[in-house]
């Protein structure tokens, strides 16, 4: 398997880490996954709106936190203190949970805090990645560090499926932190690698005991004043309108399909166990070959071209089976694929950038899309649009991200070439 990654002697000890830190980190969320896509259905289907709006109300409430956090911190103190916090929320929900403090509300805001969790402790693991790996390193790394974020997401699922039962749902939050307490040591041990003279093969990078400095609002204003990011927010937007009308055609077909919560929660578990598979498999076997064979430009197109497929497809078979296979498929493509090749559009930028601008991408961008593509969603479901109709929409709207994917890559790979960090 190994022979399949081009790793330098002197990255050895960077990998290792970075692959048990993405595992811990991946497994103590999947431990949660599929008792949050329960609590998203047992809420009702039509209240999904408003969760996904609490969410985005939520991470607009963080990330001005984090932007305070990373300019006075550096990194060996903000990082720990990011992923303390959440160890901390886990285990005041383990409290609320064990005594039945307020069952509903409890619910609805744990959906909340795992869609806000999710997003927000990979953004800044990816951010640690892309400012401890150079771009060269990141297109033979980074395809078997996500493998181990896949290698976690499938033992999530089999953890809870084994321990549900005889822990009970309380006790699996204390089983998540215990991996986010493992994920903190890995980040100790990748930053004194980075003080190492053979790791520091970028000479420009900053020290890792500086703090990043700037604005709590730098990341806002970086992107505003930046083309480039600007077309990865679009890019995240079209992202997000097909994969939540796709997220919430699942819950209705599987609604309506299956009365069971049990068998409901059974079926997520399986969906997310075949896509964390599939992934693992692409990650280690293919990804990093990909990005050596396309570049970046072409690898980013290719989950949007596999899209254009999926949702022909679904418009002319809307079955429970197509959805779960379309699901499975775009998924392991997002991991697999298209996530590693994002996370290279944000080597080209400087430190600050890397942190602040991407955080903000990544968290209120992705769950802003995901809150105007409920509403949107709701709206042409209220017009008496069906799956069919919405699906041949999403056709043109995915062969336009499938363009602007490409056009990403491509300036990435100019900026790369030259040496630039993004400015304008």
């Amino acid at each position: 398997m190994l022979r399949t990654v081009d790793v330098r002697t002197h990255e050895w000890p960077a990998l290792a880490w970075s692959f048990v830190y993405f595992f811990c980190l991946l497994c103590g969320y999947y431990v949660l996954r599929p008792v949050r896509d329960e609590m998203g259905i047992a809420g009702g289907i039509a209240n999904l709106p408003w969760m996904f709006t609490g969410t985005f109300v939520a991470m607009l409430a963080a990330v001005p936190l984090f932007g305070w956090v990373t300019a006075r911190y550096p990194r060996r103190v903000m990082l720990p203190a990011v992923y303390g916090f959440f160890i901390v929320n886990l285990l005041l929900f383990f409290l609320l949970m064990k005594n039945a403090a307020a069952p509903a509300g409890v619910a609805q805001a744990f959906f909340i805090w795992v869609s806000v969790f999710n997003l927000f402790v990979v953004s800044v693991f990816w951010s640690f990645m892309v400012d401890l790996f150079t771009n060269e390193q990141g297109k033979r790394l980074f395809g078997m560090i996500a493998a181990g974020g896949s290698a976690g997401a499938l033992t999530g699922p089999a953890l809870t499926a084994a321990l549900a039962v005889p822990l009970g749902v309380p006790n699996l939050l204390l089983v998540s932190a215990l991996f986010l307490g493992v994920a903190v040591i890995c980040i100790q041990r990748l930053l004194a690698w980075d003080t190492q003279p053979e790791a520091r093969l970028n000479v420009e990078r900053t020290s890792s005991d500086a703090a990043i400095g700037g604005s709590i609002w730098a990341g806002i204003r970086s992107v505003l004043g930046s083309g480039y990011l600007l077309g990865v927010c679009l890019y995240i937007v079209l992202f997000s309108l097909l994969f939540t009308f796709l997220y919430f055609e699942q819950a209705r077909i599987v609604a309506a399909s299956i009365a069971s919560g049990a068998e409901r929660t059974r079926l997520f578990a399986f969906i997310d166990l075949a896509v964390n598979l599939l992934a693992l498999l692409l990650q280690v076997a293919l990804t990093g070959r990909l990005l050596a064979w396309l570049g970046v430009a072409g690898t980013l197109a290719l989950l949007p071209a596999l899209s254009v497929l999926g949702f022909a497809v679904l418009g002319a078979f809307p079955l429970l089976a197509v959805i779960v296979a379309f699901q499975i498929v775009r998924r392991a493509g997002e991991y697999a694929i298209a996530k590693p090749a994002r996370e290279l559009l944000f080597a080209v930028l400087d430190r600050e950038r890397k942190y602040k601008a991407k955080n903000f991408i990544d968290t209120v961008v992705f769950r802003g899309g995901d809150a105007a593509s409920g509403w949107l969603l709701a709206g042409l479901k209220v017009l008496g649009l069906g799956v069919v109709a919405l699906a041949a929409a999403a056709v043109p709207v995915a062969l336009a991200w499938a363009a602007l994917s490409w056009l990403l890559g491509r300036r990435q790979e100019a900026l790369a070439q030259k040496g630039d960090a993004v400015t304008q």
